[in-house]
């Protein structure tokens, strides 16, 4: 491999994020539970939130939008002023969630640094997601950091012309096989997978991945033996 630059995902590949939505969600089941039973509730807001994804993008805001959204559409529109303060109020705590690394994150980019040109690749809110990154004391590894508005070929592509790269000279590590490895090997790079122990249902896939570029880690220091370093 003649690798130049890595990007790693952010949320779930060097912090935690999914569990706080799902946290959160159990709360709006709570909410809902004088409406429909927690499953309908949920199928509801994973229709509505997936359906939004081209209007409203990714991220922690997107994810309140879509659940009043919901929340309108389970109540008939009777939801209360104070249930739509609540759900509100999920939003803001979701946002102030203190950061949690994964464990051995810290140790991999050290390692890596002054080696390879160190990018985060990531989907969300711009806003969040910087905030998240310069909470996180991990900024300072990276060359930049890049907020998508999604992850197929094409957003690859035009993110690694700006980078000047080819993308055989690419690799991207991230919990997602769906936005984080397999666009990446449709272009010629290098996908890495470091899974999460949780996955939202919208990133999962039915297929296993065979190909030359791909690797499988259990845990993201992996990266560095792969690397030989």
């Amino acid at each position: 491999m003649n690798i130049k630059v890595i990007a790693f995902d952010a949320d779930d590949t060097l912090w935690v994020n999914e569990p706080f939505f799902q946290e959160t969600e159990k709360k709006f089941y709570q909410l809902m539970e004088a409406y429909l039973p927690a499953h309908s509730v949920a199928k509801e807001l994973f229709k509505v939130e997936v359906a939004n994804l081209d209007i409203y993008g990714y991220g922690i805001k997107a994810y309140i939008l879509s659940m009043i959204e919901a929340a309108l559409h389970i109540s008939d529109k009777t939801l209360s002023i104070d249930a739509v303060e609540k759900i509100l109020e999920y939003g803001k705590e979701m946002l102030d969630k203190p950061i949690e690394l994964i464990d051995g994150v810290e140790d991999t980019l050290g390692a890596l640094y002054g080696k390879y040109k160190l990018v985060v690749a990531t989907k969300g809110d711009l806003k969040d997601q910087h905030k998240k990154l310069h909470e996180s004391g991990l900024g300072h590894y990276f060359h930049h950091i890049e907020v998508m508005s999604d992850k197929q070929q094409l957003d690859y592509s035009k993110m690694l012309k700006r980078l000047e790269i080819e993308p055989s000279e690419f690799l991207m590590v991230g919990n997602s096989l769906k936005s984080d490895v397999l666009p990446v090997l449709q272009i010629g790079g290098h996908g890495f997978h470091v899974p999460f122990h949780t996955t939202w249902a919208h990133e999962q896939i039915d297929h296993t991945i065979e190909h030359d570029n791909f690797r499988q880690l259990e845990k993201i220091t992996e990266l560095l033996s792969l690397l030989n370093l």
